[in-house]
């Protein structure tokens, strides 16, 4: 079974991943979605509660925004206290070993601005290796994203192109996460 870890700071006023994660929950029900920024917004994360629902689901799903070619803060924090040594790695850190870890988000800007000359320089997926690592390093399964661009109003996108896109992306997801299972 699946379990989506959505981390978006604003997510009421999301609509991009609110887009995927209600279409999510329309197509399948079953997968768990911890939403941690609502849980903990505080950043005070319960390690002993989050490692115990990971332990429960095969394939882990990191929902999020792109934000300064990263995760959000809270991301980063539960990454930095639930993947802790000797559950995550370490001599008996074997825990998440075999998962399948698949990272899915969001781009505000569009695609071309991500290429050696675009405005951002990289592919999106360069700035995707933390989370690679991360997966290797805890003996989990990487599973390539899942992600679309162009989801920012404010540059320009509307609402439809967004959740049509939305739409789209959680598809994907949901096809992805049924070859899994």
């Amino acid at each position: 079974m699946a379990i989506i870890i959505l981390a978006h700071p604003n997510f009421e006023k999301s609509v991009a991943n609110k887009s995927i994660i209600e279409n999510v929950r329309k197509c399948n029900p079953d997968i768990e979605i911890r939403n941690i920024f609502s849980l903990y917004p505080d950043y005070k994360i319960d390690v002993q509660a989050e490692q115990q629902i990971l332990l429960k689901h095969n394939t882990i799903v990191f929902q999020y925004p792109f934000y300064w070619y990263n995760m959000p803060a809270i991301l980063k924090q539960w990454f930095d206290v639930v993947f802790e040594y000797q559950f995550a790695y370490g001599s008996k850190g074997d825990k998440l070993k075999g998962k399948n870890f698949l990272p899915s988000f969001t781009v505000g800007a569009p695609e071309s601005g991500y290429r050696t000359l675009g405005d951002h320089h990289f592919r999106v997926l360069e700035f995707c290796k933390n989370m690679e690592q991360t997966a290797y390093y805890a003996q989990m399964n990487y599973i390539d994203p899942i992600y679309f661009t162009g989801t920012s109003l404010a540059a320009g996108y509307t609402v439809k192109q967004v959740t049509d896109n939305a739409k789209n992306h959680s598809d994907r997801l949901i096809q992805h996460l049924d070859k899994l299972q």
